[in-house]
């Protein structure tokens, strides 16, 4: 068997109709997987979004008060073009989010109010491939979704939950980690990848201030790029890869 055979990565599951999105920041779904998120919703799919913080130190020459709603909006706006239309923030402080009960907490209570079948997080692990360090806000929120998918169908873990009348969900089947270094499954991006794009650029006050280069340009460059480098590893087709952990 040959490394590229055994290297090939497998359709995403497709037998589920909600799926919750939880990550860090604003724009952390559209860098990775936002053409998926397109050609979901075109199925008919539910998806919403959770993110831990308002991305309000994410810009330099911005004052988190001011920062923090530009994002919100930059990132509503965002959903909107890959057809999502609940998009929730945790307020989380941006760049200090830690890992721990309160987060997993956090997270297992929108899991139990959106009752996914699918969750999707980014990349959980101290680096991007070994080549560059993560950040502790993906990290932890990462690898808290992966565990708070289990805290959601637990009654006696966070009972408050009960109390507030959010009952136990355990009808999360997978969490699909994307950005992940060792990817298992990929969706076709060639339907969502225009839209990808389009989502990304509204995040524009934040890549005007990351990057002096035109922002269409930017984006379309780099979603592309990485859609193609995985499309190598699915087909040919450009492509969203995602680590699927199974439940």
């Amino acid at each position: 068997m040959t490394d590229q055979l055994i290297t090939q990565l497998r359709p995403m599951p497709d037998d589920w109709q909600r799926a919750l999105a939880v990550v860090a920041h604003p724009d952390d779904l559209e860098y990775g997987c936002s053409a998926a998120v397109a050609a979901w919703t075109d199925q008919g799919r539910e998806i919403a979004y959770v993110l831990a913080s308002r991305g309000e130190a994410g810009i330099d020459t911005l004052e988190p008060a001011q920062c923090g709603p530009v994002r919100e909006r930059e990132q509503r706006a965002s959903a909107a073009v890959v057809g999502v239309s609940v998009v929730e923030f945790l307020d989380h402080r941006d760049g200090v989010i830690e890992y721990g009960t309160a987060l997993r907490r956090d997270i297992a209570a929108a899991i139990r109010r959106h009752r996914p079948e699918l969750v999707i997080t980014l990349n959980h692990r101290d680096t991007w491939g070994g080549v560059a360090w993560n950040t502790p806000d993906h990290v932890a929120v990462g690898h808290a979704t992966l565990d708070a998918a289990g805290d959601a169908g637990n009654r006696w873990i966070f009972p408050e939950l009960v109390e507030q009348g959010l009952e136990p969900w355990a009808g999360v089947r997978w969490v699909a980690v994307a950005g992940s270094s060792t990817p298992t499954h990929a969706v076709d991006a060639t339907p969502g990848l225009e839209r990808a794009v389009r989502s990304l650029l509204e995040h524009r006050t934040y890549i005007e201030a990351l990057t002096d280069e035109d922002p269409e340009t930017y984006a379309r460059g780099f979603l592309t790029k990485y859609a193609e480098a995985t499309g190598e590893r699915f087909g040919g087709r450009p492509a969203v890869a995602f680590e699927v952990f199974g439940r």
